[in-house]
């Protein structure tokens, strides 16, 4: 970034900053809008066609009032113990209140006996109208101009970001009394519909900021997917579908009358597997084709009829897309502990509403909704609560890896070298989906040895040069931030699978944060709630607490790690 100049360099101001494309980003830009404040939105992609929620259709948890109850349990039981009630009733109140706004705006749900049912959207039609809305309320939107790193001011707080514009091959800084991030979470590049936009940059930018990340061992979401076609990650379709071998041979995989979730991870590992949607009625086809249209379209241009003919299916990274893990909020206004900072959408961690379990699809649609909104209120408070005169605060760029070199060396790094080694370490489900101790060892070395490549001088001749090392270095610390919150979680629970540790713990009830560049860190902070009479018996080391508010009651220490041999440098539990 520091070689790329330009004369007509874009400087601008605003109250609020909004970083990313998604309904996140929307819902955060519109409620910011609508407290009579300055908002730009700045999105790696083109806001309204870029992104996972414009890629296709999408449920919403949105359940009718009558139901609420029933879903609010269902969903804490999906976290196993882990997910916060009171978060759970907010985000389903909050988003069944705000989809009649959309209908206001423009947007056509289905009608049933004369009733709008809101349950699932077209993801391009949905975003098209927040974009539409967005611009009708006077919000500034650039397209095409990733962020790269956040400013901030003397005393910590966050002034805004500077990012680069791809079509005028220039820089931009944005001065903001505030920034929302909301810029999704991390598929590292696996071609997942609509999730190559989505690289950990936030996540990256709030740490360098001083923020904190939480529930990073939930970044192991799997999607399956047709093998000849591996993008389209849409599972519905094939819960009627049936599961055989090279061979032809039935590979079952049911327990008690349902799938086991990890019946083809297993598969897999063994050897092809191919699907065919032969348990599918004609209704269901009717509703399936429909409501996933675009699961069926590799199918039609391969010229298969995946109801007669067998596919062959494989399972694809989604990372924290689908996953849980993201930057820690750490009040209802879904602020950062970097003052001014706020976190949204798949950016922040959805350990309220989700545990350490999937809140892909619906879930995470509702988190994006209400979590948006919150921010986009919370940030704009912020703002009006600094002045007039916060833009003449004194500011510097934070931003580290990919950008600046932290090393003597003159060499440039390879930025497609090093995003093959990430993926190398995150796409096996040998290494990934089926955890261990030594495992996990074995690719924080890999990754440690990234990481310190990333420190050498980034090749910075073009704006691409710029964006392309900078999301190297984010994918890199994204993936060491995963592999050392899993090391350190010493159970199975939800989608964390640790093969030597196969049980859950209920002693083992908290969430763990963490940080750090160079010299990584973890601490447990307890969950402690009159909801669950399993308190944790019989341990010694408590170092934080949240209340069932998700408000910090006490989380400042740093629980002390074990040093394993040959590896203290990755897991030292200090800072």
């Amino acid at each position: 970034m520091l070689r790329v100049h330009s004369e007509n360099e874009l400087q601008l101001n605003a109250d609020v900053l909004v970083i990313g494309g998604g309904p996140a980003a929307a819902w955060a830009a519109w409620a910011a809008a609508s407290q009579g404040v300055k908002v730009i939105v700045v999105d790696k992609g083109f806001l309204g066609t870029s992104g996972a929620a414009a890629a296709s259709g999408n449920g919403i948890m949105a359940p009718t009032p009558e139901n609420w109850d029933k879903v609010l349990s269902e969903r804490y039981c999906l976290g196993k113990n882990l997910a916060n009630l009171r978060w759970l009733e907010r985000v389903i109140e909050k988003t069944w209140l705000s989809l009649p706004l959309v209908e206001d705006w423009g947007y056509r749900f289905p009608k049933e006996n004369g009733e709008s049912v809101r349950q699932s959207y077209y993801g391009l039609e949905y975003m098209r109208v927040l974009r539409k809305t967005l611009l009708r309320l006077g919000v500034q939107i650039l397209d095409q101009s990733p962020a790269l790193e956040l400013l901030l001011a003397d005393d910590g707080s966050v002034a805004g970001a500077r990012g680069v514009q791809r079509q005028k091959h220039c820089t931009y800084t944005v001065r903001a009394s505030a920034v929302v991030m909301a810029n999704g979470g991390c598929a590292f590049l696996s071609k997942a519909l609509g999730c190559n936009t989505n690289t950990g940059d936030g996540l990256l930018m709030a740490v360098e900021a001083g923020g904190e990340l939480s529930s990073m061992e939930a970044s192991n979401h799997y999607a399956i997917s047709t093998a000849f076609n591996a993008t389209v990650t849409r599972g519905v379709p094939f819960g009627w579908a049936s599961y055989t071998d090279e061979a032809g041979n039935d590979l079952g995989g049911y327990i008690n009358g349902r799938r086991d979730p990890s019946f083809l991870p297993n598969a897999l590992l063994k050897g092809s597997v191919y699907a065919r949607l032969d348990r599918a009625t004609p209704e269901v086809k009717a509703v399936i084709e429909r409501s996933h249209f675009i699961a069926f379209l590799p199918y039609k241009k391969a010229g298969i009829d995946p109801y007669t003919e067998r596919v062959p299916v494989t399972l694809v990274l989604e990372g924290t897309v689908r996953g849980t893990g993201g930057i820690r909020i750490v009040n209802d206004s879904c602020a950062t502990k970097v003052p001014g900072l706020y976190a949204a959408g798949d950016a922040a961690s959805r350990e309220f509403l989700s545990g350490l379990a999937s809140g892909g699809g619906g879930p995470n649609a509702a988190w994006a909704i209400s979590t948006g909104q919150w921010a986009g209120v919370g940030a704009a408070a912020f703002a009006k609560s600094l002045g007039a005169s916060a833009h003449e605060r004194v500011v510097y760029p934070v931003g580290q890896a990919g950008l600046r070199s932290q090393s003597n060396t003159v060499e440039t790094f390879d930025s497609e070298e090093i995003v093959r080694g990430v993926q190398a370490q995150m796409f096996p489900l040998e290494k990934n989906y089926w955890r261990c101790e030594q495992g996990l060892l074995d690719s924080l070395a890999s990754l440690e040895t990234l990481w310190q490549q990333v420190q050498a001088n980034p090749k910075q001749d073009t704006v691409s040069d710029v964006e392309f090392s900078r999301r190297a270095a984010a994918l890199t610390a994204v993936a060491r931030w995963a592999y050392f919150s899993a090391l350190h979680r010493t159970e199975t629970r939800s989608e964390h699978i640790r093969v030597d540790y196969p049980e859950t713990d209920p002693n083992q009830r908290y969430y763990q944060a963490t940080g750090g560049l160079d010299k990584l860190w973890v601490r447990r902070d307890w969950i402690k709630d009159a909801m669950s009479g399993d308190k944790p018996q019989n341990v010694k080391v408590v170092t934080g607490a949240i209340d069932i508010s998700g408000k910090d009651v006490g989380a400042q220490g740093i629980a002390p790690l074990p040093r394993l041999s040959g590896h203290a440098q990755l897991i030292s539990g200090d800072v």
